[in-house]
């Protein structure tokens, strides 16, 4: 049997210089992971972040070796990708619209169905949460940079925004620094409740220099092995990649029971990889080959 006491919590708080709002980097130690189980002083504040601050980065929940092989196959999947007629590029050539191999052996439970993260997202969605995206966006070296842009409120201009419908995971397949176009997040902006869904996801620059006055941007560093967890409407942007080489981040949406979802596509005998888990995977399973490369769209891009 495993004792808590308060020096065993390895809480580490976070702040950069984005006073007064404070973030939340937590670091999950090794036996909550083996546990599967995350102890409730850190749910509790991993869960409160994502309400106050609109994401957590929960470190020390993913497998290094696990991102070494989905590195170096999904940065070999670039030049296929780039290729294209229609390369996916997102608003332009230094975001990459790119899926992980969706097939073994390139699965990995603690990424499609990580324990921790799912603690958090269900905590903050309730019973019922599915998974039905599992894609993500690759880093070029490039000096370009995303406008801002987030999905918006189901119901906007309340006086107090609505709780989460669905919750981002992104989980970088290399440590993420400013150097490498870490995701620029702009902390409590999911609460602003001026953006409708289903409208421009940009965010007009005149109230990005209005919040930019009091919580401005952030862009931070996230060692490998971690995983960010974020509300679907908070700000953010792809940033410049100052490095030689892409740096590829896995994205999942986890979402509340009866938000509407497309399906995924896994092989036949890989059903069982997603049974146990109170994540329900929605997905379909096929004995067709699975051309994940031609899959990707690009999003507001011209050649």
């Amino acid at each position: 049997m495993v004792h808590h006491h308060a020096n065993h919590l390895k809480t580490a708080w976070a702040f950069w210089l984005c006073e007064p709002i404070p973030m939340l980097s937590l670091l999950v130690t090794p036996e909550e992971v083996e546990r599967g189980e995350m102890h409730p002083d850190h749910l509790k504040a991993a869960v409160e972040a994502v309400r106050a601050d609109g994401f957590v980065i929960l470190q020390n929940v993913v497998d290094p070796a696990h991102l070494d092989i989905l590195r170096e196959r999904m940065q070999e999947d670039v030049e296929a990708l780039i290729a294209r007629d229609d390369p996916p590029y997102n608003w332009n050539t230094g975001n990459l619209q790119q899926e992980p191999p969706p097939f073994p052996p390139y699965l990995f439970r603690d990424i499609l169905l990580n324990d921790m993260a799912i603690a958090v997202t269900q905590a903050i969605l309730g019973p019922g949460l599915k998974n039905s995206i599992y894609s993500g966006n690759t880093s070029m070296p490039s000096i370009n940079r995303q406008p801002v842009h987030a999905s918006g409120h189901l119901w906007p201009n309340l006086a107090v925004a609505h709780p989460p419908y669905s919750l981002v995971i992104n989980i970088p397949a290399m440590a993420m620094s400013p150097e490498n176009g870490s995701t620029e997040i702009w902390p409590g902006s999911h609460l602003d409740t001026t953006t409708p869904l289903f409208d421009d996801i940009k965010i007009p620059e005149a109230k990005l220099a209005q919040r930019r006055e009091t919580a401005p941007p952030i862009q931070p560093i996230v060692p490998l092995g971690s995983l960010i967890i974020r509300d679907l409407r908070l700000w953010h942007a792809g940033m410049p990649n100052s490095t030689d080489r892409p740096r590829p981040m896995i994205l999942m949406v986890h979402s509340c029971s009866w938000w509407p979802t497309s399906s995924l596509t896994f092989p036949k005998g890989t059903e069982a990889f997603f049974a146990d888990s109170p994540l329900r995977t929605h997905a379909t399973f096929t004995d067709e080959p699975i051309d994940y490369i031609r899959q990707p769209q690009a999003y507001e891009y011209t050649r």
